[in-house]
């Protein structure tokens, strides 16, 4: 049998041993991060996912006092930087920003895709969303959305619209416009949005989707006319354009979110900690200020719920291009 002395020493090294642990436990998990953060853009310089993607890095280096590095790893549509995002450490010291359209449609387009965008990603943030809009050049006489539907019915098969591509969000946002409104529109694919433009501002192509950040310096010189916006609300740089329900065509809505996502397995502590801080970094009125300069709205809100919206656009992405019929050419 032990002494009282023997015993009493025993529980001491063993209340040491585990307050030890734990001290090195809190410190381990206090510790993060604990070097830079690479935060991926599936993007080249200079785009809006590249910009938004700046935003976040330089906030979140101010919240977190630590250096976050942009790389910026365009290729393959998006691609690329994901499954380098997938194949990285779960230890939230890679990050990423890209468009939604890039995991929730994509998927239903290319079927040799190596990732699974509701497994292999965690969301973290949603960032902020740029809702599209209906533009049409000046040579075009409608001036809101019933003449142009007007104008479309009377021509049908004779008014074309341009995208970034089959499948890409203005391909499909004019798709479901189509619909909705019973057209018949003929879709000329680009690759980008910037070199439908000439085309469009030309009097070429006849209607277009986009985001109000790409339309604008052509609204604010007169070369487009923007009819109606696919949101629930009026943006806040064109609050004399209604919505497409305001203008009479309920049901039309596209908005491009842009969200911050980290490899599977990511601990939730540090999911957590970096939804707060960017939380913080929207609330910041620069920030805010220069989001609503390039044509977005901040999100922001719980990981919880924007882990749901991805699924539910998923979902209804999904059940939108089977319907449809689109398939890439």
């Amino acid at each position: 049998m032990k002494s009282p002395r023997a015993a009493f020493l025993g529980t001491v090294g063993l209340l040491g041993l585990a307050l030890g642990t734990g001290a090195t436990l809190a410190a381990a998990q206090g510790a993060y991060p604990h070097r830079a953060i690479r935060m991926v853009v599936d993007t080249s310089p200079g785009g809006l996912t590249d910009i938004l993607g700046r935003l976040a890095a330089e906030g979140l280096a101010r919240e977190l006092g630590k250096q976050v590095v942009v790389e910026n790893k365009a290729g393959a549509s998006g691609n690329v930087a994901i499954e380098y995002v997938v194949k990285s450490p779960p230890d939230g010291h890679t990050l990423m920003i890209c468009a939604g359209g890039n995991l929730v449609i994509k998927p239903f387009l290319e079927h040799s895709l190596v990732f699974d965008p509701l497994v292999d990603l965690v969301p973290v943030f949603n960032f902020a969303e740029a809702p599209h809009i209906l533009v049409v050049p000046n040579s075009i006489a409608a001036t809101d959305l019933a003449e142009f539907i007007a104008y479309a019915r009377a021509n049908p098969g004779k008014v074309y619209y341009g995208s970034a591509g089959t499948g890409s969000p203005p391909h499909l946002a004019v798709d479901q416009f189509a619909r909705l409104a019973g057209l018949q529109l003929v879709h000329v694919p680009y690759k980008g949005v910037g070199p439908a433009l000439p085309d469009l501002i030309a009097g070429r192509l006849q209607v277009m989707s986009m985001s109000y950040g790409s339309a604008q310096p052509y609204l604010k010189s007169g070369a487009l006319r923007a009819l109606a916006a696919a949101s629930k609300r009026r943006l806040a740089g064109l609050p004399e354009v209604p919505t497409s329900a305001e203008a009479g065509l309920p049901g039309w809505e596209m908005s491009a979110w842009f969200g911050i996502f980290a490899p599977k397995a990511t601990s939730p502590e540090i999911v957590r900690l970096l939804n707060e801080k960017l939380e913080a970094v929207i609330e910041e009125p620069r920030t805010r200020q220069r989001l609503l300069e390039v044509g977005a709205e901040p999100l922001g809100g719980p990981a919880q719920a924007f882990a749901e919206r991805v699924r539910a656009d998923y979902r209804m992405w999904g059940q939108f291009i089977k319907e449809s019929g689109i398939k890439l050419e």
